[in-house]
């Protein structure tokens, strides 16, 4: 959690003014941290949890156990549809641990914020 408040902290959120971290645990130990990225063109800017998993992914992990969300507002916030079916394809049993700036924290698993999802095999 203490990767993702840093993150959220580096949020580039001039227009939302909405900062969230994120940091991801690959299943070999490493922490894999992003930040929300906006753009005037607001179609292209980019959540915390979608950069930190580019991240991880262009770094060569490919399973991640669990991913940490710290934002600017008072009560927890969950990943976003997009962000969810973006984790799934790395972690469909991955934890999730969301935390307000308030302190609130809540956990909940990555396959109930995202019941019957598609994933890889649905392509075979």
């Amino acid at each position: 959690m203490a990767e993702a408040r840093a993150a959220r902290d580096r949020a580039y959120a001039p227009y939302s003014r909405f900062h969230v971290g994120a940091a991801l645990l690959a299943d070999d130990g490493r922490i894999m941290p992003g930040a929300n990225v906006e753009n005037a063109s607001y179609g292209l800017s980019m959540c915390a949890e979608r950069t930190a998993v580019f991240r991880a992914a262009s770094e060569g992990a490919r399973r991640l156990v669990a991913v940490a969300v710290a934002a600017s507002n008072e009560e927890p916030t969950w990943p976003c549809g997009a962000c969810r079916q973006v984790l799934w394809e790395f972690g469909p049993d991955m934890i999730v641990v969301s935390e307000g700036a308030g302190g609130r924290r809540e956990e909940r698993r990555l396959a109930d914020l995202l019941p019957d999802a598609f994933g890889p095999a649905d392509l075979a």
